[in-house]
């Protein structure tokens, strides 16, 4: 637990400008504030304000907003102790934490540091042992045949061959792909990692703790879990290695090899072979639990916020391979079905997904298991058909990168997949009991969707698809027990929307406003400029102390109330907490948090002002409020004379005592107006301002 005192004062000393200026090179002073094109999302004109005198940001067109700790948390998916403590380091800043436990943190942080440091250091093995060992062609040799070898062990007529038939790769994106995913070999011999951890004064019971050594059964000592293999670092998302992945390789001929070494990975052993499995992967460790990360998402994140999509894949090698062709959004669940932490990570970096598993039986199951994950992190889900017995990278290399984003982008939702793979052609031809497992199948999908849209336009799709189950090529008695399965699937689909219920209506106390309604309600007498209060507030919050401001306050109402309300209480509980001598600063982030539970339109105007304030100084602030104040005293005026009239109208007076009521008006209205500020009198603001009032 970080102490409170320390996190205020990592905002307060942090130089938001100077940590997203990192992330987006095209900041630049507008103002009050910094303007870029945002990071989060796809935009040619910048809408990405930065406030540095409030350490805020906000971006106009997709909403996002908050402190630097927000910004670090969104763009390198750290958790928010993470965030703060990389701005605090950064700043010079020492943490302190909650002392309860102390010991046992230390110890455990202490433990987890020094498995960071075997794992670091194994990788640094297995890349040097690509770069240098006798044998490292056969890792080479796996990496040509599948077209990204590195540039230094192709010999120039490959390469011009190469660029050929891997149009838009280059030899540099393959050598920066080797480097990003720490691609390494990994020795035949029993104990080469083993010695190179003993060198560095590694213990081996730690590097037993995250897989890399095994203890030996017959005599004392460790041997190295992965030999012979081409090795994938596993990254956390600060880029710390924390597992491995070894993919095996062709058999080494036994008179090339050391009386040390291993032979053979397959083995022979009597009159039959043993076959080694093709990947070998790290078991779980204090710093590794395989459903909780993701292979690739360190290398792809900034890629995944860029498009905000992520491509889900399932093996390694796809992964990589897809990187050093140019698609660089692609991650894979390392070898594990996709699980609901991955699914949660990855809507850390995007809120679109893209499930292009193999072509095969398996890759289908995967995807269908992948559902429910997707669902529950919020994720949008779609899903490229691979053919029949593909995988990604084989379909990038026999068909092009070109070919594989084609069906990317014509990628189906995933509950039109399902349906498809549910009523597909063989539905006709099934029996009666596959075919009632099908309709039950669709039904559940249909009954499980949450968006009424979708699940009407689902089952319009489910029966456009049944419709084309051809009938004509059964014999009689099988047209009878197509076309009733055709009246079963269609009554079952039927009853599974009747049972998920109709689209919802409005809520209590909702109506349906017109487009003439919304004009009239949008003239709210006041509401302009009870805007222009609000936000002279929101940026200068230092006028709730001025007098002649307090007495501005009685004239609002509504949320604008409420507003105030927050403004005021967060302004003194700042200002009492900051010391005689430090400058009062309101914490956008509480302050937002406190005003979305007001109305989320007014959240998201207090953003927009705190990342791009309207006013320069403190005097145009009061200025405006003050114009905005004359102006709802006189709206107050005319709705105090109209009750009164209305009044006198109910009463027993006639005609000439509403006149004289109008009358009286009139003389208190040019009374008013002779005592408020120039301009008030009018209509006050811009087309800005009027802008601004619509969220309120």
């Amino acid at each position: 637990m970080i102490a409170p005192e320390t996190i205020a004062l990592v905002r307060e000393r942090t130089d938001i400008v100077a940590v997203i200026r990192e992330s987006v090179p095209s900041l630049k002073k507008r103002g009050r504030s910094f303007v870029g094109l945002c990071p989060f999302h796809q935009e040619k004109t910048p809408s990405f304000h930065v406030n540095a005198d409030k350490g805020f940001f906000h971006c106009f067109g997709c909403k996002e907003s908050g402190s630097a700790i927000d910004f670090l948390m969104k763009e390198q998916g750290l958790t928010f102790p993470e965030a703060v403590r990389s701005l605090a380091e950064r700043a010079g800043i020492e943490i302190e934490e909650d002392r309860r436990e102390r010991t046992e943190v230390d110890i455990q942080k202490k433990r987890k540091e020094e498995l960071y440091s075997v794992t670091q250091l194994a990788a640094v093995f297995f890349e040097k042992m690509l770069r240098e060992h006798p044998q490292r062609k056969y890792a080479l040799d796996e990496l040509a045949r599948r077209g990204v070898a590195p540039s230094e062990y192709v010999d120039r007529g490959e390469q011009e061959s190469f660029h050929e038939t891997e149009e838009g790769t280059t030899f540099q994106g393959i050598d920066d792909a080797l480097q990003a995913f720490r691609i390494g070999y990994a020795p035949a011999q029993w104990d080469g990692l083993a010695q190179f951890l003993r060198a560095q004064g590694v213990s081996p019971q730690a590097a037993e703790t995250v897989g890399l050594l095994a203890p030996r059964s017959s005599s004392p000592g460790h041997y190295d879990r992965f030999r012979h293999r081409l090795m994938f670092a596993v990254l956390d998302t600060h880029g710390r290695v924390i597992a491995f992945s070894g993919r095996a390789l062709e058999a080494i001929p036994s008179s090339s090899t050391r009386g040390d070494d291993v032979t053979n990975p397959r083995k022979n052993q009597g009159d039959g072979e043993q076959k080694v499995a093709k990947y070998i992967n790290s078991p779980e460790s204090p710093i590794y639990t395989k459903g909780d990360h993701l292979f690739g998402l360190f290398q792809a994140r900034h890629a995944i916020r860029e498009e905000d999509v992520a491509i889900l894949v399932e093996g390694n090698f796809d992964v990589f391979t897809l990187h050093a062709r140019g698609m660089k959004n692609v991650v894979a669940p390392l070898g594990t079905a996709f699980t609901i932490e991955q699914a949660k990570l990855l809507k850390r970096f995007a809120s679109h997904a893209v499930l292009m598993f193999d072509g095969d039986a398996a890759g289908r199951k995967a995807t269908k298991l992948a559902r429910g994950p997707l669902r529950e992190a919020g994720l949008a889900a779609k899903v490229a058909n691979l053919p029949e017995g593909s995988d990604p990278d084989d379909y990038a290399r026999t068909k092009g990168v070109g070919e594989l984003e084609g069906l990317v982008k014509r990628a189906r939702g995933m509950l039109e997949y399902q349906i498809d793979l549910a009523l597909d052609p063989s539905f006709g031809s099934a029996d009666v009991y596959e075919r009632a497992a099908r309709v039950g199948e669709v039904s559940k999908l249909l009954a499980e969707e949450d968006d009424p849209l979708r699940r009407m336009m689902a089952k319009t799709y489910a029966d456009e698809l049944a419709a084309r189950i051809d009938l004509k090529t059964a014999d009689r008695q099988g047209r009878h027990v197509a076309e009733d399965s055709f009246r079963a699937l269609e009554q079952a689909m039927k009853s599974a929307l009747t049972k998920a219920g109709p689209p919802p209506k409005l809520r209590a106390g909702e109506t349906s406003v017109g487009p003439q309604r919304a004009r009239i309600e949008g003239k709210i007498p006041g509401k302009l400029h009870r805007a222009q209060v609000i936000g002279a507030l929101i940026e200068y919050p230092e006028l709730i102390d001025d007098p002649e401001v307090e007495g501005v306050f009685s004239f609002l109402e509504g949320d604008s109330a409420r507003t105030l309300a927050v403004l005021v209480d967060s302004w003194r509980q700042a200002r009492t907490a900051a010391g005689l001598d430090e400058p009062v600063r309101l914490d956008p982030t509480q302050l937002l948090e406190r005003l979305a539970q007001i109305a989320p339109a007014i959240q998201t105007f207090a953003a927009e002002r705190l990342s791009a304030p309207k006013h320069e100084t403190l005097e145009s602030a009061k200025d405006e409020l003050m114009r905005a104040a004359g102006r709802l005293k006189s709206v107050a005026l005319a709705e105090d004379a109209r009750s009164a009239a209305e009044e006198q109208r109910r009463g027993e007076g006639g005609f000439d005592e509403e006149l004289a009521v109008a009358r009286d008006l009139r003389d208190r209205l040019r009374s008013e107006r002779h005592r408020l500020p120039p301009d008030s009198a009018g209509e006050a603001g811009n087309s800005s301002a009027k802008s601004e009032s619509k969220k309120h």
